[in-house]
């Protein structure tokens, strides 16, 4: 196994398509603002003050993160396990995020990229109602760069096509990984009701 420096690249991978270096949009344009209107998922990245990198999912109804205009996006932030990892990175990191927008059985996703701050707005709030229950604080993105990728990565992973997803008999439950993980008693709880406790506090 060998190491590679920076200039190993250069010799390894083909210089990419000048169309796809320039490809990088430094706002949104019509085609990003309709994807994110349909996005009902997206996956943010953010970094301590250590450069320590935590990616996190975030998903809602279509068009959860709303658009204000062509370079600032507002994402809620719904109730989780109160870790707040990407909350702590954007207020005591360096502030950027990466985003990655999908839309339910499309390969292309959507990346964003750019600074994030954390606000608190009770009237805005009202705007991400969902389950009842409005965010107690939003995400606002400042938006430095936005571009398609392409679809190899889902095409090759068979995301969609249940026809290709593996057999998961032989995969403990998340709760039994965790009580494992921790040297917690087995949980007596079934996945079946894991998830519905789970919905009721969505």
């Amino acid at each position: 196994m060998t190491d590679l420096a920076l200039e190993d690249l250069d010799r390894l991978y083909r210089k990419p398509h000048p169309l796809v270096v320039a490809k990088p949009l430094p706002k949104l344009d019509p085609h990003c603002r309709a994807f994110i209107g349909l996005s009902t998922f997206c996956v943010i990245s953010t970094a301590d003050s250590e450069g320590r990198q935590d990616v996190s999912p975030r998903g809602g109804e279509p068009g959860f993160v709303h658009v204000v205009d062509d370079a600032t996006l507002l994402m809620p932030d719904r109730g989780g396990n109160n870790r707040l990892d990407n909350l702590r990175n954007l207020l005591g990191g360096s502030g950027r995020i990466g985003m990655m927008f999908v839309i339910p059985g499309l390969n292309d996703v959507l990346r964003v990229n750019g600074r994030g701050a954390v606000v608190e707005d009770e009237t805005l709030a009202e705007d991400f109602m969902e389950f009842g229950k409005p965010p107690k604080a939003l995400v606002r993105i400042d938006v430095e760069e936005a571009f398609l990728h392409c679809p190899k990565a889902f095409m090759r992973g068979g995301l969609w096509e249940p026809e290709n997803w593996p057999d998961r008999s032989s995969l403990a439950t998340a709760s039994e990984m965790f009580s494992d993980q921790l040297g917690l008693p087995k949980p007596t709880a079934t996945p079946e009701q894991v998830e519905a406790n789970y919905r009721t506090q969505l």
